[in-house]
């Protein structure tokens, strides 16, 4: 290696210089190791030289070369003639001769003054700052390594931190880019040459204790001559730091390993917010510049999924961006993530860095003098390699944790991690290992990224674990790594489903979604391979499914498995909870009726173990059937069994329970009183339990009992309290069902301006929901309306805000049309369908809608308030009509 990097060759493989060096030097008789030796520089110095694979010598080595050969007067020029000839004029230590030569404001003219431009970075405004701050300290760090992935963008951070530090090193910033199979004296060399120096002791003499800044970069090409080097460097100048960089850290003691991270991503769904949000993110910004060289449009509306795709899919590497965006020159963002989003490893670019400034690929072959060629061909790197030679850096050991490690889809904790890599004797993870040295060396080397301060925060890169998987399917472990990824997350999910009630549910939501994708792959491969395991994970996610929407895939799942022949030996306790999972989330899409008998198997399961909590819970599910399919007598028998039963054996959360069942059970026969007795009991309860949801759930029962009750601005109190709850604890449908109950106390008090702001977030569901339509004659909307799409889960409320609206108004035509239509919505809830009754018949008087009333009250159970019976029967007196019903 030579400070200079350059691989110009003249027609015949050698120079001037060269012949005449090796004629000097046979003639002193002379090996060239002797000659370097005496003259102070690396043999392969010599050896390049004369080979002429070297062709801009640097002056100071020149000097060295013709004082350890003795040459004088003529034949000292004519030397320096030769090796002006050769590099056209001698490189001088005051100029920038090395592939990352910088320097610094100096007070001496022989030093160096010129700095490559400065290199654009983005995203690393922290980075920037902090080893800015770490290298001008008066107590920072002498030896900063910059480790990571090839192509993470090591050297241009290296390159502007240099920059920025420049005017606090008066004595010089230089650099020297480390080559293949460099060798100790070479190293000492090129670091002394770029400084101003030929041998240590003037180096010591010329720096005098000023500030000095060496770059190293690649330094994993020649880790042990870089390593000594330094050592001896650091030890003789006090006032020299040094800034290193390359795939692993150089292993002096009070060395600084900064790891360099890839570019941060976007979450999911951040490209609903624009193209300008989504370039908050910096991979995306990386993107969309190095995109704007190769095409002038920006990204389109259409094309930001796909964007955000594939920079997630790019792990935020940055060569890896910068290679995808090359090829929008003639494809579009959605044809990009097509052809390439499952080839990330195969993308590929020219292994000469002059090409690919910051690419930390090998030296370019060199020609055999004289031969055919001597046009060294450029060698094409793709990211596989690039992270191959990370991964041969790992011991054999640490190869195999890296395969375990990469079936994690998504950040992972240490704990995890031990899990997952203990023996295979001990399945369980009972014997305790420490998994800290090993991921402390992943992320030495740039495999593993650190986000984050939960637990959860480690995370492999895109490109690492697609390496290690293929290199788990080549060993052809692949299989058992798979299924013991499912074992770890079924043990996972187990833990934490115990929290899904109380105090901690909302954490253990949150770790659950962060978990999703592991969860989703575990399942879909255990379903396969161990159906056993997949039933014992999925019968814990049942409450999960519920609170996150997705009842319909996790009640086919569970049907999926409970009908898989490997489980029918399973324990019939497990089967009874994932059986009474199916009937819970059955409750959710209307599919009641079809899963009672599969709750009463339930139910029957946990009496015959003498489980209570099953016995609870199967009760309490089948309570919320009964109720769907109008069985109400019946439902309230099972609250009032919980209720006895809760309290015989002390389960204060279920006591809970079964009161706010019993609480609707009330308001269905019209005693609010009672109603509201039990749902303070409810929220005692709760609180006593620490059971945060169910507590919120009494305070949007309160809201609903207040507005039957007449009661609307302490309706509106209680419900907007219920959907601050809500919020909190990340469930939208209920608390777009409270906010309904608010709109409907608004409308029902006047209070038109509020009630139409409520209308207005209750239908950007709607719309969203029913694009397609029904084909419903919907009612005219008031003036300066817009029109509302129908169909989704808050038509009908939103119809029964706009009935009452009308009503308050004074426009029953109006009033009828709504309460029509409230009235006639599928999946309407049952005393809300009564209420639009109520309104439509007090709006026309009409029979047939007092009989639709009737029949309706009949099949739910539901009997009239007061206030609704005095209404309806003023109105059919005057008009000389039926009854009401009661």
């Amino acid at each position: 290696m030579t400070p200079a990097h350059d691989r110009s060759r003249s027609p015949a493989g050698r120079t001037a210089l060269s012949e005449l060096l090796r004629e000097h030097r046979r003639a002193a008789g002379l090996t060239q190791a002797e000659l370097a030796s005496r003259a102070g520089v690396g043999v392969r110095t010599v050896r390049d030289l004369e080979r002429g694979r070297a062709v801009r010598p640097q002056r100071t080595t020149v000097d060295l070369l013709a004082t350890a050969l003795a040459l004088t007067d003529t034949g000292r020029a004519a030397f320096l003639a030769a090796a002006r000839g050769a590099a056209g004029e001698l490189a001088r230590p005051d100029t920038t001769s090395t592939a990352l030569a910088v320097s610094g404001r100096t007070t001496s003219a022989d030093r160096p003054v010129t700095l490559p431009p400065p290199v654009t970075l983005i995203g690393r405004d922290r980075d920037l700052t902090e080893l800015t701050g770490m290298l001008t300290a008066e107590r920072g760090p002498r030896l900063v390594s910059l480790v990571g992935l090839a192509g993470v963008g090591k050297t241009s951070l290296a390159t502007s931190v240099a920059h920025v530090v420049a005017s606090a090193h008066p004595a010089g910033v230089a650099g020297v880019l480390i080559g293949e199979g460099s060798d100790g004296p070479d190293v000492l060399a090129a670091s002394m040459s770029v400084l101003g120096a030929a041998r240590l002791p003037d180096l010591v003499a010329r720096l005098a204790g000023q500030p000095a800044l060496l770059v190293m970069d690649a330094v994993e090409r020649a880790p042990g001559p870089v390593a000594a080097t330094l050592h001896r460097l650091l030890a003789a100048l006090p006032s020299l730091r040094v800034l290193v960089t390359g795939r692993h850290p150089v292993g002096l003691p009070g060395e600084r390993v900064w790891p360099v991270a890839p570019l941060d991503v976007p979450p999911p769904d951040a490209e609903r917010s624009g193209l300008a949000t989504l370039e908050s993110w910096p991979a995306v910004a990386l993107f969309t510049a190095r995109l704007a060289q190769v095409r002038r449009e920006t990204p389109t509306p259409d094309e930001l999924p796909a964007l955000a795709a594939l920079v997630r899919r790019l792990g935020g590497l940055p060569l890896a961006i910068e290679l995808m965006a090359a090829r929008g020159r003639l494809l579009d963002l959605t044809e990009l993530l097509d052809r390439y989003g499952d080839r990330v490893l195969d993308l590929a670019t020219p292994a000469d860095p002059a090409v690919h400034p910051g690419w930390d690929a090998p030296d370019a072959l060199t020609p055999v003098p004289g031969g055919p060629d001597t046009t060294p061909a450029v060698a094409t790197v793709t990211l596989r390699d690039a992270v191959a030679t990370s991964y041969r850096l790992l011991a054999p050991d640490e190869r195999a944790a890296l395969r375990q490690l990469a079936v994690f889809g998504n950040r992972w904790s240490v704990e995890l991690a031990e899990e997952m890599l203990a023996d295979e004797a001990d399945r369980d993870g009972t014997v305790a290992i420490d998994s800290v040295p090993l991921l402390d060396r992943l992320v030495e080397l740039g495999l593993l990224g650190v986000r984050g301060t939960g637990s959860f925060r480690f995370r492999l890169l895109d490109a690492v674990r697609d390496y290690a998987v293929e290199q788990a399917a080549g060993e052809g472990e692949l299989t058992c790594i798979r299924r013991r990824h499912a074992e770890v997350i079924a043990r996972l999910v187990a833990r934490t489903a115990i929290d899904l009630v109380g105090p901690r549910m909302s954490d253990a939501v949150h770790r659950l979604d962060e978990m999703s994708s592991d969860i989703s792959s575990s399942l879909a491969h255990a379903a396969t391979d161990d159906p056993l395991t997949a039933l014992r994970l999925a019968a814990c996610l049942t409450r999960w499914w519920r609170f996150r929407g997705r009842d319909i895939v996790g009640r086919q799942w569970l049907h999926r498995l409970l009908a898989d022949p490997r489980t029918a030996d399973a324990d019939p306790v497990l089967r009874g909870w994932a059986a009474l999972g199916v009937a819970r989330l059955a409750a959710e899409h209307g599919a009641s009726a079809e899963e009672l008998p599969t709750a009463r198997a339930a139910l029957d399961t946990f009496l015959k173990a003498g489980d209570v909590t099953g016995e609870l819970e199967a009760r309490t599910v089948l309570g919320n059937l009964l109720i769907s399919v109008g069985r109400h007598d019946e439902a309230r028998e099972q609250a009032e069994v919980v209720l006895r039963l809760a309290a015989r054996n002390g389960r204060t959360r279920d006591l809970a329970v079964a009161q706010n069942s019993l609480a609707w059970h009330e308001i269905r026969v019209g005693d609010l009183a009672a109603a509201r007795r039990r749902l303070a009991a409810v929220d005692r309860l709760a609180a006593e339990s620490g059971e945060q949801r169910l507590r919120v759930l009494a305070w949007a029962n309160r809201a609903e009992v207040a507005r039957l009750e007449g009661w609307y601005a302490d309706a509106v109190d209680h419900g907007r309290r219920a959907m601050a709850g809500f919020s909190e604890l990340g469930d939208p449908g209920h608390r777009r069902r409270v906010l309904g109950t608010v709109g409907l106390a608004l409308a029902q008090d006047g209070r038109a301006a509020e009630a139409t702001e409520v209308l207005t977030e209750l239908r950007t569901g709607v719309a969203e929901a029913a694009a397609a339509g029904s084909g419903r004659v919907l009612p005219r909307q008031r003036s300066g309306d817009t029109a509302l799409p129908w169909g989704g889960p808050d038509a009908g409320l939103c119809a029964l805000i706009e009935g009452n609206l009308a009503l308050h108004r004074g426009d029953r035509e109006l009033a009828a049309e709504w309460f029509a239509a409230a009235a006639d919505e599928a999946g309407q809830d049952r005393r809300d369908v009564v209420e639009a009754l109520v309104g439509l018949a007090a709006s026309t008087a009409d029979r047939a809608v007092l009989d639709r009333l009737a029949q309706a009250c009949r099949e739910s159970g539901i009997q009239l308030l007061p206030q609704e019976t005095g209404l309806l029967y003023a109105l059919t007196a005057a008009r000389e009509g039926p009854a009401a019903p009661q």
